[in-house]
């Protein structure tokens, strides 16, 4: 084969590769994580086509039958919010979600992963829903570690999150914390 048709087909190759792409990949330090990371895929909304925002950041799942989850997150030392309230917000947007998703956040201390936990579950976003504006607020501890952030996406769809921020705010902003919807035993069943 002559050198300029082996140049020609490998251009094309590389050209319909490159279209085959789903978007951007999110840049660092963003991972993909979960029950099942490898059923989602991440990226970027770069011309908007999906989300109608350019560059907002998906979570998708692309194989599976829908019944795990998947998280688009990131994690950074605490060190700078220790013994501060702060409050992480996030446009979000669905389409197709099977079961639910939401925003997430999560504070770490020595020996106590999770210490401060709140994923939005019983505020959960279904379906397809246009943009909401969503947030998550934690106390972060005195000897907090780490603290990592995200949106989750339980079942097939998509997740869309843009505009993000994470800010300190004062005490008169409530926190979020779970309810507990039952009594807890006074004994356990042995």
């Amino acid at each position: 084969m002559k050198p300029h048709f082996v140049i020609s087909a490998a251009l094309a190759a590389v050209c319909v590769l490159a279209l085959a792409q789903p978007g951007a990949s999110v840049p660092e330090p963003w991972i993909v994580a979960g029950k099942s990371p490898e059923m989602y895929q991440a990226g970027v909304d770069a011309d908007g086509s999906g989300s109608g925002n350019k560059g907002a950041k998906y979570l998708r799942m692309v194989k599976g039958d829908g019944k795990s989850w998947g998280t688009l997150m990131q994690q950074f030392s605490a060190e700078q919010y220790r013994g501060k309230r702060v409050r992480l917000q996030a446009d979000v947007m669905t389409h197709a979600v099977s079961d639910w998703a939401g925003l997430w956040m999560r504070v770490d201390r020595p020996q106590m992963h999770g210490a401060a936990f709140y994923n939005s579950q019983d505020k959960p976003m279904k379906g397809t829903m246009v943009w909401e504006r969503r947030s998550v607020v934690l106390d972060v501890a005195e000897d907090a570690t780490v603290v990592s952030l995200g949106v989750i996406s339980s079942g097939s769809g998509e997740t869309y999150i843009d505009n993000l921020s994470l800010e300190v705010v004062g005490k008169d902003v409530p926190a979020d914390a779970f309810t507990r919807t039952r009594k807890l035993p006074t004994e356990p069943t042995l």
